[in-house]
Order: C-alpha cells, then sequence, then structure tokens
C-alpha cells in the first residue's frame, strides 16, 4: 500500500465546504476508474498543529505504483470531464505539499531482513 499525502491551504476568500465537495467528487471520480484505493480529507482542529502544517490533509491511498501511475495517466488524458473535475479542486488551493509515504517495514523489506 502507498499513501499520497497533501497537505493544503485553500485560498482566504474559498468556502471549506464547496472545497470538500469538489474534493468528494474528484475522487469519487478517481475511485470510479479504479486508480485509487480509498481517500479521506481531513481538516485541522482547534489549530492545533505546528507552523508547517497546512489547515487539510488529503490522504490518497493506491494498492501499488502501477495504480499510482494509473492515476497520473487519468490526469493527462484530454477529457472534459477530467479537467472540469481537477480544476474545480485547485481553485480552491493556496499553496500545498505532498509526499508519497509507504506502510513500513512493508512485506518485501520485512522478508528480505528475513532472509540476512
Amino acid at each position: 500500500m502507498n499513501l499520497y499525502h497533501c497537505q493544503i491551504d485553500l485560498h482566504h476568500e474559498a468556502k471549506a465546504l464547496a472545497f470538500s465537495s469538489a474534493v468528494e467528487q474528484w475522487m469519487g471520480y478517481l475511485k470510479q476508474r479504479g486508480v485509487i484505493s480509498e481517500w479521506r480529507l481531513l481538516r485541522r482542529k482547534l489549530n492545533l498543529a505546528s507552523d508547517s502544517c497546512r489547515d487539510f490533509l488529503l490522504e490518497i491511498q493506491f494498492e501499488d505504483m502501477i495504480q499510482l501511475d494509473s492515476a497520473f495517466k487519468v490526469l493527462g488524458e484530454h477529457d472534459e470531464a477530467v479537467e472540469r473535475l481537477y480544476n474545480t479542486v485547485t481553485a480552491f488551493i493556496a499553496a500545498s505539499d505532498s509526499g508519497l509515504y509507504r506502510v513500513f517495514p512493508d512485506p518485501e523489506r520485512a522478508e528480505r531482513m528475513a532472509l540476512i
């Protein structure tokens, strides 16, 4: 399993519920296409976070790197629905940081470690 982790701040005038709805539509589309496994959107609570933490956290789960690659290929399609859904989400975003994580130790590494 791979987890794509996005920290997001919205534009000051952006409405959080409208952003949430746009993310739900975009992630639902990607899930329906089979290019993501699961996702969840979280929001910082009571402003309890360090300065480096953004207001929203979007986590997108992929079974493997092939599925992640397929998701990026969907972004590259010249399709009006894809462009509309993607642009609707990104229009709300003022700043973001992202990273790709994996469960650790992963089964492959654990298996290799057992052979040493």
